[in-house]
């Protein structure tokens, strides 16, 4: 698209959205790109976003907009740091950063107000903590077709997907799924639901009347296990059907499990319209007629319907802007504090999973490369992977650029060259998952790397040990 809009070479390129949805290190070299080519054809860029932190990093002029007036404007430095605008301020209070240590409450333009006492709560399985669901040893290919028109045609390509993808969900925590699109979190995320089934491997749900394999499981023991476990889709427009009103649409899982009579069923209906705040009265509308934000919100409140104890959160705010984010991450939470909720929460945005999840497992070319608390991956990241997905975060802050030297080249992602331990070799098995700390796993042949950097910092802190005293006055 970009090759198209520069064939005339344009004195002024309007990119519109460019990097939506796209993951962190592709956004990285689209902008680095962006920046090169203004360069090397001295172009005028009108950059639109809602992203702060592309802003930040390629911006020298913002103009701020809302309802369609401009309602500040000015360069870059003083935009950032002396925001006036009421509107601006609130805009950059809804930005999470995985710099918060704290994960204060994000701050919307518009909070969505939710009655507890309408929140379904869901009948727990088992205590908090213990493990809900695990999955060991998934391995899933898919084939590709050899061109049909070539005579004696190559044979199908295989794309590994899953490899030896082993993992736990606790019940009430919240796991994050964090890797490059292509990275195997979503194929996980349906092998979990067994919309997709496995080449191999074991996946086991516990409850009350003991663990199922949901591998092996057969179609009466998976519709009891639908109801303890549902998907949010990425595009809440697409997963809605347009020709079914929102009350038909939250009705239907109560249909097709015979939940309850249906009389019932509009009562049910307008708890769970009330329980992601929206107005009951809006049963009667049409998917279209609604804001994303809100249709998000009606696609978690069908995923709510059932009562169920997981919900796999699959890029809920990858395509909305940072205050709607605000509002649906917000919701997320306050869903999972009242009604102890266990979610798997993927996204390609570090700084939204650092807002919500307990743990974060990373994912690379269908392999766990990294599993670790929060707080510890992000204070002591391991993988050279995860380090290069945390240095392609852009932040809405001036004082933290980003740096393009570190980039791979544009279209080189795909191809891993780690350096040793981490090396991943073509024809020999994946390196194991080794336990660096208590609970910090990370992909590597041996932890010897550790004792080297624990030999640096002590360097480190030797010679600044030395300065300070040198500095100090007798």
């Amino acid at each position: 698209m970009i090759a198209m809009a520069l064939m005339c070479r344009p004195p002024l390129l309007i990119a519109d959205e460019p990097t939506t949805a796209l993951d962190v290190t592709l956004q990285a070299q689209i902008l680095k790109l962006l920046k090169d080519l203004q360069a090397e054809l001295d172009m005028a860029v009108l950059l639109i976003t809602h992203d702060l932190g592309v802003v930040a990093n390629l911006a020298e002029e913002v103009v701020v907009m809302h309802h369609g007036r401009i309602v500040e404007s000015g360069p870059s430095e003083t935009i950032f740091s002396t925001p006036s605008h009421p509107y601006l301020v609130a805009l950059m209070k809804a930005v999470p950063d995985f710099s918060d240590a704290e994960r204060r409450r994000l701050t919307p333009i518009r909070e969505i107000r939710i009655d507890a006492d309408v929140l379904v709560k869901p009948k727990a399985s088992g205590p908090k903590g213990e493990t809900l669901i695990e999955a060991r040893g998934l391995q899933k290919s898919f084939s590709l077709r050899g061109d049909r028109r070539l005579v004696g045609r190559a044979p199908a390509r295989v794309i590994r997907a899953l490899a030896d993808v082993s993992l736990t969900v606790k019940r009430g925590e919240c796991l994050g799924l964090v890797g490059e699109s292509g990275s195997g979190k979503t194929t996980l995320a349906r092998a979990l639901m067994r919309a997709v089934p496995v080449d191999d491997g074991a996946i086991v749900l516990h409850g009350e009347d003991g663990p199922v394999d949901l591998v092996s499981a057969d179609r009466e023991a998976m519709f009891k296990v639908r109801k303890r476990m549902q998907y949010i889709f990425q595009d809440p427009f697409s997963s809605l059907d347009p020709r079914m009103t929102v009350g038909a649409i939250l009705s239907e899982p109560l249909e097709i499990h015979d939940l309850c009579k249906p009389a019932e069923r509009r009562e049910r209906v307008a708890r769970l319209l009330s329980a992601v705040g929206l107005d009951p009265s809006f049963a009667g509308r049409y998917p279209h007629s609604f804001s994303g934000g809100q249709r998000q919100r009606i696609g978690i409140a069908r995923a709510l319907a059932l009562e169920p104890e997981l919900l796999i959160c699959d890029e809920p705010v990858a395509a909305l802007d940072v205050s709607v984010q605000a509002q649906i991450l917000n919701l997320l939470k306050d869903l999972q504090r009242l009604s102890g909720l266990t979610y798997v929460f993927i996204t390609h945005n570090l700084a939204v999973v650092n807002h919500i999840a307990d743990r974060i497992v990373v994912m690379c070319d269908g392999a766990i490369v990294e599993l670790a608390p929060r707080a510890e991956l992000f204070r002591r990241p391991l993988h050279p992977y995860t380090k290069l997905l945390i240095e392609a975060v852009p932040h809405a802050d001036l004082s933290r650029p980003l740096d393009f030297s570190n980039l791979p080249e544009a279209g080189l992602i795909g191809r891993r060259d780690w350096p040793a331990p981490f090396t991943v070799a073509a024809d020999k098995p994946l390196p194991p998952l080794l336990e660096a700390s208590p609970g910090h796993f990370v992909r590597a042949a041996d932890l010897s790397f550790l004792d080297a950097r624990a030999g640096r910092a002590g360097v480190v802190a030797a010679v600044a040990s030395a300065v300070e005293a040198l500095e100090t006055p007798a």
